[in-house]
Order: structure tokens, then C-alpha cells, then sequence
């Protein structure tokens, strides 16, 4: 059966006064899960983080256009760095990908004790337009979805209602991610901002909303929204081997041959992918130009 691709659906709603995003990434984390061999709390810590970035992706300008998003908390799980452009290609990383948590007394997955509750959320978006905008905002429980509220709030200066879930089974398998996100257009109305602040109340339980429902179930069931604007997000990164061997030549030749002596090999780790590049004796020799000398 074909996998199901991740996506971000938009409207208007609320008579026109509300911008509505409604995003099911469980394909998205899925591959983020298999590449960096997530934990369930990992995966829902940088599932949710990686959906909150699409949905801050979809408002640029351009294709190249790029932005990073960097959770830094006090958390078990360490920094969570995610990066993605104008096209929708994103990538991410956890620190502790294996990091693990006693369930809540509630039952569900400890993701404020992973991110944890002290530390700062950075976004730094480019648009190609010459200096790019940095804003930051404190870190309110890290939870993800409260902390992405107050950054649009505090960093943006536009209100937004956001719900996050990623529903993870024990064997590593995403059921459903995906996220919700309300924002009154500038100069809504008090009712407008109701709509989206009791709509939002509702959705605590998005991930499995997803996963029984989907986002387009979801977009005509809870909101009776039709024709939304449909995009595609996927998990793609920006390393390639090209790039790795920059990476060996900027050793200089007689570091890469030192490591190459101590090691056998010189791989080039990419944190985003969880991909290596290896390279040999030979490689290292047809990238400074020929054989060691005395050979």
C-alpha cells in the first residue's frame, strides 16, 4: 500500500476573518522516526516541532526561501533543531534521539519533560530579502504547541491557536501527527477570536483526530471548510556527498591522511539525516589530486 504523503491544507474560515491550517505530517514524522531512530517521547517532541515548522514554512515568500527553528530547552531529550524552505522540504534533529520517560499521570507522553519547561524557542526566517528576521521567545511548558502560541504572540505579534499531537505506538510506528493552526486576520473581530480560541480547546486530542479522520476530514467535520488550498510537505535534506567532500577537503590533506591512518576512514555525519559519507584512501587521494607522495 502507497504511504500516504504529508500535507498542509488552508483556508479562511469565520467568515473570512480567520486563517485556518490544518496539517497532517504522519508520513513526515514517520521518516523522521526511521532516519534518527526516534523514541515515542523523541518522536513526539520533534514531530510536533517539524509540524509547527511546515505550517511557519508555508507563509513564505519563495521557494528558496528559508527558515530554522531551534527548541532549546532544560529537557532529557536536549536542543531540537528543525530547518525547511519555501518548497516544503524539511529535515530535523533531536539531540537524545533515544531518550526515555516515564508516561504522565495521565498517561500520555512526557514531551514538556523532554523539551523541558526553561529555555528559548528561536526561529530564524530568510526570505532573501537581505538581513534575515530572528525572534525569540521564553520557553512556557514545552509542550510545543503553548510554546509556538506565545512565540506568534510575543516574536510575530499575531495571535494564533495551535494544536499539536503526534500519536506514536511503543514498536515506533506514527499513527497520526499533524497540527491545527487558528489566526485571526488583522483586524477580526472579538467574535473571530472566540471562534478560534474555543475552536482550538477542542482539539487535544488532534493526533488521533488525524489518524482516524485525516486533515480533510478534520477541515469538513470540525470546521464544514471546503476548497482549501492543498500543499505537500516531505522530509527531504540538503546534504549530499558533493558536500561531505568539501567538508574533507577543508581538513587540508595532511589532517584528512592523519585521520585516515587513526581511523581507517573519514565519514561525514549529517545530524539532520542521520546519514554518513565515507570516504577512503582513494577518495581522499582523487580529492587532493593524486596518490600520497612516496607511493
Amino acid at each position: 500500500m502507497q504511504k500516504e504523503v504529508s500535507k498542509i491544507y488552508k483556508t479562511l474560515v469565520c467568515g473570512g476573518e480567520v486563517s485556518l491550517a490544518v496539517l497532517d505530517t504522519t508520513s513526515l514524522v514517520q521518516e523522521a522516526i526511521d532516519r534518527h531512530c526516534l523514541s515515542p517521547v523523541a518522536a513526539a517532541a520533534l514531530g510536533r516541532t517539524m509540524t509547527a515548522t511546515a505550517y511557519l514554512c508555508s507563509w513564505l515568500k519563495a521557494e528558496e526561501s528559508s527558515l530554522y527553528v531551534t527548541v532549546a530547552g532544560n529537557g532529557a531529550g536536549g536542543k531540537i533543531s528543525v530547518s525547511g524552505d519555501g518548497a516544503l522540504h524539511l529535515r530535523g534533529n533531536i539531540a537524545v534521539p533515544d531518550v526515555s520517560l516515564p508516561l504522565r499521570a495521565d498517561g500520555k507522553l512526557d514531551v514538556g519533560g523532554c523539551v523541558g519547561r526553561k529555555g528559548t524557542l528561536t526561529v530564524v526566517r530568510d526570505d532573501g530579502e537581505g538581513i534575515p528576521f530572528v525572534g525569540t521567545s521564553e520557553l512556557l511548558t514545552g509542550e510545543i504547541a503553548e510554546d509556538f502560541s506565545a512565540y506568534f504572540l510575543t516574536s510575530e505579534q499575531r495571535p494564533t491557536a495551535v494544536a499539536l499531537g503526534v500519536l506514536v505506538t511503543p514498536q515506533r510506528v506514527c499513527l497520526g501527527a499533524g497540527g491545527v493552526f487558528l489566526q485571526p486576520m488583522p483586524g477580526a473581530s472579538e467574535e473571530a477570536v472566540c471562534f478560534a480560541e474555543q475552536k482550538i480547546a477542542g482539539f487535544s486530542g488532534i493526533s488521533s483526530l488525524i489518524a482516524e479522520r485525516g486533515a480533510e476530514g478534520i477541515l469538513k467535520d470540525c470546521f464544514h471548510a471546503e476548497n482549501a488550498e492543498a500543499r505537500e510537505i516531505v522530509f527531504r535534506c540538503r546534504c549530499s556527498r558533493e558536500k561531505a567532500a568539501s567538508a574533507v577537503l577543508s581538513m587540508g590533506r595532511a589532517d584528512a591522511e592523519k585521520l585516515l591512518e587513526e581511523e581507517g576512514m573519514i565519514a561525514v555525519h549529517c545530524h539532520d539525516c542521520n546519514t554518513d559519507y565515507l570516504f577512503g584512501k582513494e577518495d581522499v587521494a582523487v580529492l587532493f589530486g593524486g596518490e600520497k607522495k612516496g607511493e
